[in-house]
């Protein structure tokens, strides 16, 4: 298989906004070879949408790419709206695309929260997934939560759990993630502004293994005349965790029996503070066509590094596979 090496390929030709109900309308783009071997990417966040670096994870030049800003992400409108933004509606959304693209089976791809996404329409359209490859496994659980923003801290990075906290009063540093939370839910850019970058700090801080840490040093005096300044996902996180992210208990790990037949790749840093890989561990003890792909050196982030190359990895060997 020939690589490319123009370092903007898969280069666009086709790019829409689909209208899905409840006002909203999600934009997806067409990459690559209209003809090729169709695979879906799915941003993480939830909220953070599609950025140009995800598109150079692919390389071949027999692949035909899409890439999807889900409901209230990215250049999807209304920007930011959490109104019927749940994992079914995202789900339903995916399965309305392939349809409207005329496409019989696709191969998945996503990270984080797009693992999680990747996860729950494959368990429910396996007939259409004809392969399945997910970086840094989260399965939505309360376990999972608590260790991405609570006990992954506390433990191997206590002071920025400090810095984080410490922005708080001390009666809400009881539970900081409700106490950040309900500041996101304000109507009060000068309460939710300040909270959303302290959110992101700290959830960036975690996503990787060497950080320069640039926490905001107050929330009261955190500058926030600009009111659509900020970052997008910790609205959109919230909203999911305070929702159990619209899942059963156990539902993702439950229904890894339909995805019986589907080969995939399952990449993992083995010092991810986010996603713990015994979630990664679980799923492949379940799902017995996937091929773990532990990185020694790897965090939580695939922006570049050893996480990076070992995803590269896996959808090349995936393509190789599949064409």
């Amino acid at each position: 298989m020939s690589m490319i090496q123009d370092k903007n390929y898969p280069k666009s030709y086709e790019s829409e906004y689909l209208k899905v109900g409840d006002n909203h309308r999600i934009f997806f783009e067409q990459l690559g070879c209209p003809d090729g071997l169709p695979i879906l990417f799915l941003h993480g966040g939830p909220g953070s949408g599609c950025q140009h670096g995800h598109r150079l994870l692919f390389k071949q030049n027999n692949i035909r790419l899409i890439l999807l800003d889900q409901r209230g992400a990215g250049r999807s409108k209304p920007k930011s709206s959490l109104i019927s933004n749940t994992t079914k509606h995202l789900i339903a959304d995916i399965e309305l695309i392939r349809k409207k693209l005329n496409i019989n089976k696709w191969i998945i791809v996503g990270g984080s929260w797009g693992s999680t996404l990747g996860l729950a329409y494959s368990e429910n359209f396996p007939d259409r997934v004809k392969g399945l490859i997910i970086r840094s496994v989260f399965l939505g659980t309360q376990s999972e939560i608590e260790w991405a923003f609570t006990k992954a801290a506390q433990k191997f990075r206590p002071d920025l759990w400090e810095k984080w906290i410490n922005l708080l009063p001390d009666i809400e540093r009881i539970n900081p993630l409700l106490a950040f939370g309900k500041r996101l839910e304000s109507t009060n850019p000068s309460i939710y502004l300040p909270a959303a970058k302290a959110w992101s700090d700290y959830e960036t801080s975690l996503s990787v293994l060497q950080t320069e840490e640039k926490f905001i040093t107050s929330l009261e005096n955190y500058n926030c005349n600009d009111i659509k300044s900020g970052p997008n996902t910790p609205y959109f996180e919230w909203h999911y965790i305070k929702n159990n992210f619209f899942l059963k208990t156990n539902e993702l790990l439950e229904n890894a029996k339909y995805l019986k037949g589907i080969p995939g790749y399952i990449v993992q840093g083995r010092y991810d503070l986010l996603c713990p890989p015994i979630m990664a561990q679980s799923l492949s003890s379940v799902w017995k066509e996937s091929v773990v792909e532990m990185v020694e050196e790897g965090g939580h982030s695939a922006n570049s590094g050893p996480m990076r190359s070992a995803l590269e990895k896996s959808i090349s060997s995936m393509i190789n596979q599949l064409t």
